[in-house]
C-alpha cells in the first residue's frame, strides 16, 4: 500500500501541465525510474577508479609521517602566535605603547 502511495506521488511529481492523462505520465515516470540504476552503477565505477592512498605500506608510512609532520607544524605556528599575543598583552599591560610627553627628543 505504502509503496502504491509512493509510485503516485511520483507519477504526480512528475506531471506536466499540458500532460493530463495518466498515459502521458507514464512513459515519463517509467524513463526517470530505470535511469537511476544506471546513474548510480556509472558513479560506482567512476569512484572506484580513484585510489586516493597508495597501496604500498612504506609510500603508506611516508603519507602519514608527512601529515604528521604538518600537524606539527601547524601546532608550532598556534604556540608562535599565542607567545606573541601574551607579549603584546605584557607591553600593553605596561604601558610601554603609550607615548610619554616628558620624553626628550632626539634632533
Amino acid at each position: 500500500m505504502r509503496g502504491r502511495n509512493i509510485v503516485k506521488a511520483f507519477l504526480k511529481f512528475t506531471a506536466l501541465p499540458f500532460r493530463s492523462s495518466f498515459k502521458g505520465r507514464l512513459p515519463l515516470a517509467v524513463s526517470a525510474l530505470l535511469m537511476i540504476p544506471a546513474v548510480a552503477a556509472a558513479a560506482e565505477k567512476a569512484a572506484e577508479k580513484i585510489a586516493v592512498l597508495p597501496e604500498a605500506p612504506y609510500y603508506l608510512y611516508i603519507v602519514y609521517q608527512i601529515l604528521a609532520v604538518f600537524w606539527v607544524g601547524i601546532l608550532g605556528l598556534l604556540v608562535i602566535i599565542r607567545m606573541k599575543l601574551r607579549e603584546i598583552e605584557r607591553i600593553q599591560a605596561l604601558g610601554v605603547d603609550k607615548e610619554d610627553p616628558d620624553a626628550p627628543l632626539l634632533q
